[in-house]
């Protein structure tokens, strides 16, 4: 055999033996997230995504659609998915019927619904919504909750003082521009498609209530708790991220909703992040979710209040604020 042919050979081999006997490049764990919508108030959840923090923490993070918070929910007690995302009222609801579940990280921590109405429309207090259509989105759903709390608190009855016309949630705006009522609950990016269509906001639910559990991330209580908290870490990241570089949450939300208006977009953001809607971090305050509970039980969806330190984790919380 030839010098240069045996040298070709023994280099050859060598390679082959160094590529066998080299560790192997650790793979990143794959982890499915159930969303219940796509959401302008899941942006943390996108920002995590967009920017690697997820794959910083070892993580490949893929984001499903479940097109209803309890088909999130579902997903994640069957096993389908590690995560949900969603209102906290449903893991706390199917934890009172025994379902092992917890929440683990915070997400959306004001009560990200608004009040808007006609430019012709005097709103001074909720008692000037007596006799009004109200648009807003079918139950069960938070903005239609917290409108039916809102009122009962101030002297109004839901049924006999106003007219609830309910809708497929989402559709609100086309209702409400349409002149079928002169008021309408909604949540963002509905919101401001009706102040660019000239409609006004006469109050908002995150300045009237302050910090309130409004959606947050949820798993299994038998989860690995490895993958639990580099999931928690990253959505820490993600949440310094939105209050750090606003600019580019707002980058990462048009592509998120490339089909909307992006000045509409960048509005939503700005307001959310204004009205204290995404959190400073992943902790949810026992206050935080005693408010977000406290409308459920009031309209009897939940009996109880959930033990704080049973249904949240904060081992999780503490160990991502931090993470650096």
């Amino acid at each position: 055999m030839k010098p240069f042919k045996l040298i070709a050979r023994l280099l050859a081999l060598a390679c082959t033996i160094g590529l066998l006997s080299a560790p192997a490049v650790a793979q990143n764990k794959k982890v499915t997230i159930a969303q219940a919508f796509q959401s302008m108030l899941y942006l943390p959840l996108y920002v995590g995504i967009n920017n690697g923090y997820f794959t910083q923490q070892g993580l490949d993070v893929t984001k499903e659609t479940a097109g209803a918070p309890s088909n999130a929910l579902a997903a994640v007690i069957s096993g389908s998915a590690q995560f949900s995302l969603h209102g906290p009222e449903w893991p706390a609801i199917a934890a009172s019927k025994g379902a092992p579940v917890q929440i683990v990280a915070n997400c959306v921590n004001g009560a990200a619904v608004w009040i808007a109405t006609t430019p012709d429309f005097k709103f001074s207090s909720i008692k000037d919504l007596k006799g009004e259509t109200i648009v807003t989105g079918q139950m069960p759903t938070t903005s239609t909750s917290l409108l039916i709390k809102l009122l009962k608190e101030n002297g109004l009855d839901p049924e006999k003082d106003v007219k609830l016309l309910q809708v497929p949630l989402g559709t609100e705006i086309g209702a409400f521009t349409a002149g079928q009522g002169k008021v309408a609950v909604m949540y963002e990016p509905g919101l401001d498609q009706a102040v660019a269509k000239g409609m006004k906001v006469v109050l908002g639910f995150p300045k009237l209530y302050g910090p309130y559990a409004f959606s947050a991330i949820t798993t299994r209580t038998d989860a690995d708790p490895v993958t639990v908290q580099k999931f928690v870490n990253g959505m820490e990241l993600a949440l310094r991220s939105i209050r750090n570089d606003p600019a580019g949450a707002i980058i990462i939300a048009k592509k998120e909703f490339p089909t909307l208006d992006p000045v509409v977009v960048e509005n939503a953001v700005k307001r959310m992040i204004e009205d204290k809607v995404y959190p400073s971090s992943v902790e949810i305050t026992a206050p935080a979710l005693k408010v977000a509970m406290d409308t459920q039980i009031a309209l009897g969806n939940l009996a109880a209040q959930p033990v704080y330190e049973k249904f949240i984790v904060p081992t999780y919380i503490k160990s991502a604020l931090t993470v650096k």
